[in-house]
């Protein structure tokens, strides 16, 4: 879903509480921080899910809504047309329609299409939703948050390009800008693997084009860190990343948190140090063109 939206969620609950409502998912926009609810009708759309899509979107102050169904009417596709035409930039509906395709043999997997969105669909949401109360931070977000305040002192003490001065927040990631929209550095703790992963994460349309066109200066990459990456196409998603893992390790246990900090620390700088400039000389023309004279092959997906 979010790879046709166009956006990077993480799940943040299912079955969440909206007034005398429950929303089935609710997720978080990863580039804006702002709330995604989402409504799951897998049959024709109803007036009783268009009621709660609209308790869900007074209920809070910045969100994007989307609906999914396995068909929309008439009507209430050009009801949320309606509603993105007369709401503020603040708010975002979107239909989608579910199906499900297969690929040669592969399993059968969710395709969405999407009937209805907003007028001006890359604009960014003004506002994020409102701030999560203190009250409301389970005991796993708050250890979350320490971690990553923890880890700023480190990335501080480290004295490199990375600078620790932002608010550490409850959640698995941080992010930092390395100077071009579509790219940041991320520190990441993989908690049910027993991870964490500094890396370089690219998003967008141009994702794939400049993932393939950093890839192709690997070996110098690589030769200048002294160590191998992990070079994450991603071929599901959108997005791609360039990572490098520690592994064996308990995000959770405070008294390891010194040492995840400086091998996480000093790995993000690295990353800053090598990529800088060469995600700056970027031209993804070069790649498209490339590609258009390779020709494409692939395998017809065929609907069930």
């Amino acid at each position: 879903m979010g790879e046709t939206l166009g956006i990077d969620l993480e799940l943040e609950a299912q079955e969440k509480s909206v007034g005398p409502f429950r929303a089935d998912i609710l997720c978080k926009d990863i580039g804006t921080g702002s709330w995604v609810l989402v409504e799951n009708q897998l049959e024709r759309t109803d007036h009783s899910h268009l009621g709660q899509l609209l308790t869900y979107a007074s209920g809070l102050e910045a969100v994007t809504i989307v609906w999914i169904a396995a068909r929309f009417t008439e009507e209430h596709r050009s009801t949320l047309d309606w509603l993105n035409k007369i709401t503020d930039e603040s708010f975002r509906f979107f239909g989608l329609e579910v199906e499900l395709w297969r690929i040669g043999d592969s399993p059968a997997a969710p395709k969405f299409n999407i009937v209805s969105k907003p007028n001006d669909w890359s604009r960014s949401v003004a506002q994020a939703a409102r701030a999560i109360d203190e009250s409301e931070l389970s005991d796993t977000r708050l250890k979350q948050r320490s971690y990553w305040d923890a880890f700023h002192q480190a990335l501080d003490k480290a004295a490199g390009p990375v600078s620790g001065a932002r608010k550490p927040q409850p959640q698995s990631w941080m992010g930092y800008s390395i100077g071009r929209t579509g790219f940041n550095l991320g520190a990441v703790m993989i908690r049910p693997k027993r991870q964490i992963r500094a890396e370089l994460y690219i998003a967008g349309d141009l994702a794939k084009s400049f993932f393939h066109l950093l890839q192709e200066q690997k070996q110098a990459i690589e030769q200048e860190l002294g160590y191998e990456l992990d070079w994450e196409e991603l071929p599901t998603r959108r997005d791609c990343r360039i990572s490098v893992y520690m592994t064996k390790v308990d995000p959770e246990d405070e008294r390891d948190w010194p040492r995840q900090h400086e091998w996480l620390a000093a790995k993000v700088n690295d990353l800053h140090r090598a990529f800088l400039n060469r995600v700056r000389e970027l031209d993804a023309d070069e790649w498209q063109k490339e590609r258009q004279a390779g020709g494409a092959t692939g395998q017809e997906a065929t609907e069930i």
